[in-house]
């Protein structure tokens, strides 16, 4: 369960995002102290992140120094991992405090009932490729030989290999996430929100089941984030504030 106000955001991919962009997101995250009760990260916040034994990642290192002050600050911090971060461990649940989970989250917030998850091999044909090279990627004895490679070299092959998903919006504009969504929840009846990241689209929509999907969209793109109260959910815009621009609007 997380306590409300609860923030959303996701896709950032910093590291090869812009200082602006970076220095936006950081600005944000500080911005959340004493307004939010709980943040949630759904995903590729980093372009690459990885664990060496003593060694970390090192772009957007403002970014956890932001993040362990939130938590500091009594800020609850659910980081659900996508495919571009999806390699964390004890640096950022220890160090910086999180809640990092590999898959799907489901709980409760502020009364809704709530299915956190990226986005990324959900789409039946467009993600099918996909699909065949993520038990690789994430197998332990595949994990295990990236490790023993210098993190220099093993940095810069992945952020190489990662240049097309990073600038990928959806082409279909996020149509295949969203009608996942709306089967899952027909499928889940006791769901009352279902948040996707993944597609860089942000979305808002009340579906014909009754519950309501979400995507936060992609703070690489454009700043927005979803916030949820026990009254509703909202599509918002950084505007230099915790509160930020609203563009749309569901009521429980």
């Amino acid at each position: 369960m997380l306590n409300a106000p609860c923030y959303i955001v996701s896709d950032a991919h910093l590291g090869v995002a812009s200082r602006e962009i970076e220095r936006s997101f950081v600005s944000f995250l500080r911005g959340l102290a004493g307004e939010a009760s709980s943040l949630i990260i759904n995903g590729d916040l980093f372009d690459f992140w990885f664990e060496w034994k003593t060694v970390i990642p090192r772009r957007s290192f403002r970014a956890l120094a932001a993040l362990a002050e939130l938590r500091d600050a009594g800020v609850e911090i659910l980081w659900v991992a996508g495919n571009h971060d999806c390699w964390g461990g004890e640096v950022l649940r220890e160090d910086v405090g999180v809640d990092y989970v590999i898959g799907p989250w489901e709980g409760t917030i502020a009364g809704w009932r709530v299915r956190i998850e990226h986005g990324d091999g959900l789409r039946d044909r467009e993600d099918r490729g996909y699909r065949m090279i993520r038990p690789v990627m994430r197998n332990p004895l595949a994990i295990k030989a990236f490790r023993m490679l210098h993190p220099d070299w093993a940095s810069k092959l992945a952020t190489g290999s990662s240049n097309a998903s990073r600038t990928y919006r959806a082409r279909d504009e996020g149509r295949g996430l969203k009608e996942y969504a709306k089967q899952q929840l027909v499928k889940a009846k006791d769901l009352d929100l279902l948040v996707y990241g993944h597609s860089h689209v942000p979305a808002l929509e009340r579906m014909d089941s009754g519950g309501v999907f979400g995507n936060a969209g992609s703070w690489l793109d454009a700043p927005t984030f979803l916030k949820l109260t026990d009254k509703a959910i909202e599509l918002r815009e950084w505007d230099g504030s915790a509160q930020g621009a609203r563009l749309n609007s569901i009521n429980r």
